[in-house]
């Protein structure tokens, strides 16, 4: 073998084991999925090729139907409410070089270094009616929800894990916006000051444009993630909650897959979120006019 031929495959050999990880827990589990969306399975062992049956039989399941409506109204609402909470703060800390504002810029992404897992039975506690902190909070504030249950009534589920997940994404998201505001140019900010723009007409015509792409990859980001939503309901309702009111696309899928055993319906409830996820962030995309 020549010294050329030698060095050919020095980047391969160093290639290789990403290259066969990816392969074990990519590229596999990708093909089988689909194997799998059209077969129904009993267990590992045994499966059944019925085509399109398992899809059919989604679509027709009002769970399913069920556990999208939650998603997507967990989806619509927390970004309504993260993103210009998590602007907002970024705005308020990007100015200065203050110590105190390195701190709060910690203290405001540290929620999202814990994990969902720990948040879920966090906020389960402090959901707790008469003693949790929230409802003495709340008494206090506005004299209503000391007696509250937020886990076991229906109606206050979805308020709750979205209220979780404010608390959870709002600081890790603002990260993403500090990035974009300390790249705006400040010779364009300056310009506008001198011709008068006040600080509304400034952000709108001149922050808010540099910003733009930053904002749509923190939009189609969250709303992923948000249509992704398995584990904090799970540790925070132990399940589906009340009347299945914080069902989710995951849950639903985590349900049948592995409590029923059915994995081939499973796979098909996946391959639908991904193809709902791709609708709606090409739907997005397109909107937005990103090139």
């Amino acid at each position: 073998m020549t010294s050329v031929s030698k060095k050919a495959w020095v980047p391969w050999a160093f290639l290789t084991p990403y290259l066969v990880l990816t392969a074990i827990f990519f590229v596999y589990p990708f093909l089988n999925s689909i194997w799998l969306a059209f077969h129904q399975t009993n267990g590992p062992k045994s499966s059944i090729y019925v085509g399109l049956s398992n899809f059919d039989f989604v679509l027709q399941d009002p769970l399913f139907y069920t556990s999208v409506k939650n998603t997507t109204i967990y989806a619509v609402v927390s970004v309504l409410f993260q993103l210009p909470l998590s602007l907002g703060l970024a705005m308020l800390l990007n100015s200065g070089k203050s110590r105190i504002r390195n701190v709060f810029r910690l203290i405001l992404f540290s929620p999202h270094l814990v994990g969902q897992i720990f948040v879920g039975i966090l906020f389960a506690v402090i959901f707790t009616p008469r003693y949790g902190l929230f409802n003495i909070g709340l008494q206090e504030l506005i004299g209503w929800g000391l007696e509250e249950r937020w886990l076991a009534n229906p109606n206050l589920v979805m308020p709750a894990l979205i209220i979780v997940s404010m608390w959870l994404y709002v600081g890790f998201n603002m990260i993403y916006f500090l990035a974009a505001l300390q790249n705006v140019d400040e010779g364009l900010m300056d310009a506008a000051k001198v011709d008068g723009a006040n600080r509304f007409q400034t952000f709108w015509n001149v922050t808010l444009p540099q910003i733009k792409p930053v904002a749509i990859f923190v939009v189609v980001m969250s709303t992923i993630g948000s249509y992704q939503l398995f584990e904090l309901p799970y540790a925070l309702l132990g399940g589906a909650g009340p009347n299945n009111s914080g069902l989710t696309i995951v849950g639903y899928l985590y349900s049948t897959a592995f409590e029923s055993g059915d994995l081939g319906t499973g796979a098909a409830i996946g391959w639908l979120l991904a193809l709902i996820i791709f609708v709606i962030s090409t739907l997005q995309i397109k909107i937005a006019k990103v090139e």
